[in-house]
């Protein structure tokens, strides 16, 4: 029989054990315990591929996890980030996303679009961010921005200008360009940068507007000639294209900036915590001196957000920009 004591000492016996075992929160493991999915939505060893394995590289040791690249090409990037808004938002599947999928994609597939780039993701942070370069075959005459808009003046629609693909950054670049001088250049789209560069260094088509690193050794050898950068201003990282001329100088009062921008983005209803776990982990990789040493002779430099709401300000304030310069461009890719 059990004496009174030990009945009225038996509550308190169990709230003490209880006390001692772990709740759910604190029994469940910090984030993350498995191997984390990186989607590149491009094929392999394109710059957007280029950028994802440095990042997973370097990300690994940071996170204590593996970070496995998949590659998802397809639909302008459209196929892989939709794999990723609607993974399981458990932080495990994340993007290597881009400026054209995140703000031009929705404007270019206007009725076959299969997310809504701010409503599906949880924005992480940017990681690179570069302009895009304007050349000619080495072998043409002009050797500046305003002989080659002189001579298209001169002959409208007689100049050919090669890009990446119907609106991409390289299209919707030359349509601004073209309007805002008041030229006629004939856009000739190919599937991909690769083909474009092989036709210019051949001399089918007069020049290009595309993303820096893929033109670098073509640009160092002599056999592309940089006439223009996308950005406002000079760049001043690179080395070769110090002395080549931006956009401010070149088309004054335009407000032209191309800007060709990486970011990581996860899907919409990650847990915060888990958010700020990859943002800060992100920062401390694209933070380091290496990081941007292994990118500026690219063409492209380190970029990170404070927060990744800023970044999610960020992307809304430039959907108007490119939804401006696809306008302008009159693409469509339904």
């Amino acid at each position: 029989m059990l004496n009174r004591r030990a009945v009225l000492g038996a509550p308190l016996a169990l709230a003490a054990g209880r006390a001692l075992l772990p709740s759910p929160a604190l029994a469940q493991a910090a984030y993350p315990t498995r191997p984390v999915r990186l989607i590149v939505p491009y094929a392999p060893g394109g710059a957007v591929d280029i950028t994802g394995r440095q990042i997973a590289e370097r990300l690994t040791p940071t996170l204590g996890q593996n970070v496995i690249v998949e590659n998802r090409g397809g639909a302008g990037g459209n196929l892989g980030a939709d794999a990723v808004a609607k993974a399981a938002k458990d932080g495990y599947t994340i993007l290597l996303s881009s400026a054209s999928i995140q703000c031009a994609n929705k404007f270019l597939y206007r009725t076959s679009m299969p997310f809504d780039p701010i409503r599906d993701f949880a924005p992480l942070t940017r990681v690179t961010t570069g302009t895009i370069l304007l050349m000619v075959n080495g072998t043409r005459p002009w050797k500046s921005f305003g002989e080659l808009i002189e001579a298209a003046r001169k002959d409208p629609g007689k100049l050919t200008m090669g890009s990446s693909g119907t609106g991409t950054i390289s299209h919707l670049a030359i349509e601004k360009v073209k309007k805002v001088a008041g030229v006629d250049i004939t856009h000739i789209p190919y599937r991909g940068g690769g083909p474009a560069f092989a036709d210019l260094l051949a001399g089918t088509i007069d020049m290009c507007f595309d993303v820096i690193p893929a033109a670098m050794p073509h640009i160092r050898s002599g056999a592309f000639r940089p006439l223009a950068v996308g950005s406002a201003e000079r760049l001043t990282y690179v080395p070769e294209l110090v002395d080549v001329p931006g956009m401010n100088e070149l088309l004054p009062g335009a407000g032209i900036d191309f800007q060709s921008w990486y970011a990581m983005d996860a899907p919409a209803g990650t847990p915060p915590e888990v958010v700020r776990v990859l943002h800060d982990a992100l920062v401390k990789v694209v933070g380091t001196p290496e990081f941007r040493a292994r990118f500026e002779p690219t063409g492209m430099t380190t970029i990170w957000d404070e927060t990744p709401d800023a970044y999610g300000r960020y992307k809304r304030e430039q959907e108007k920009v490119w939804q401006d310069l696809v306008a302008v461009s009159g693409a469509t890719l339904d």
